[in-house]
């Protein structure tokens, strides 16, 4: 959905299956803060939340039952060109080397302290990458909330998410790995110095191996 901001006509995008089912969303303008009410869109009928998550996992406190607010939260919507990296890793020193390459590849970053506010921050904002660490907020990497979650996001969305998961157990690189845990590059604790030419290389591959198929969309 397109959003125009009444106060200064600045336009900015935020995903349409991101906002409220039944709620108006209160957003605010990061360019000159005034709030914008976005009603919700459209409801489809077919439309449920991934199986194996119980309802309060996704549920807001009772202070956001008026709507959503994001005044808090100044990168849930960006300017269209915008690129937008959601961070899910608790290890300071990882932070420390992976957060300079997402700067550096100019992306507006969002971090969180644990599975629930990174799948609450997902429900209203589709993240262009999506760094998790596989022990994220998890004692077992295979039970890992966010990375089911990307694993049952419907295909559409999907595909339009770059995913790299940080893991102690398996190889940078490991395209096998990859894709029994449905992300789109794994990458080794002690491959993170790396972390630049090891995304840019896995973004680059992505973007050749998808681009047969977006080409048949055009």
């Amino acid at each position: 959905m397109e959003i125009v901001c009444e106060s200064c006509q600045s336009k900015f995008r935020i995903a349409d299956e991101k906002l409220p089912k039944d709620k108006t969303a209160f957003l605010k303008c990061p360019k000159c803060q005034n709030r914008i009410s976005v009603p919700p869109p459209a409801k489809d009928p077919d439309e449920s939340d991934p199986p194996g998550f119980e309802e309060d996992f996704f549920s807001f406190d009772e202070d956001e039952s008026d709507g959503y607010d994001s005044s808090d939260k100044p990168f849930d919507f960006v300017e269209e060109e915008g690129k937008t990296a959601l961070l899910c890793e608790s290890d300071p020193m990882i932070k420390k080397t992976i957060k300079p390459v997402l700067d550096v590849l100019e992306y507006h970053i969002t971090e969180v302290k644990n599975s629930r506010e990174a799948l609450k921050t997902m429900r209203y904002h589709s993240y262009d990458l999506i760094v998790v660490n596989e022990y994220f907020d998890a004692k077992n990497p295979d039970a890992n909330g966010v990375l089911i979650y990307l694993e049952r996001l419907n295909m559409s969305v999907r595909r339009n998410i770059f995913v790299a998961m940080i893991t102690r157990r398996f190889r940078t690189m490991d395209n096998m790995v990859a894709f029994q845990k449905s992300v789109n590059m794994v990458v080794n604790v002690d491959n993170v110095a790396d972390f630049d030419k090891i995304l840019r290389r896995g973004m680059a591959d992505s973007g050749l191996f998808y681009q047969a198929y977006k080409d048949c969309l055009d």
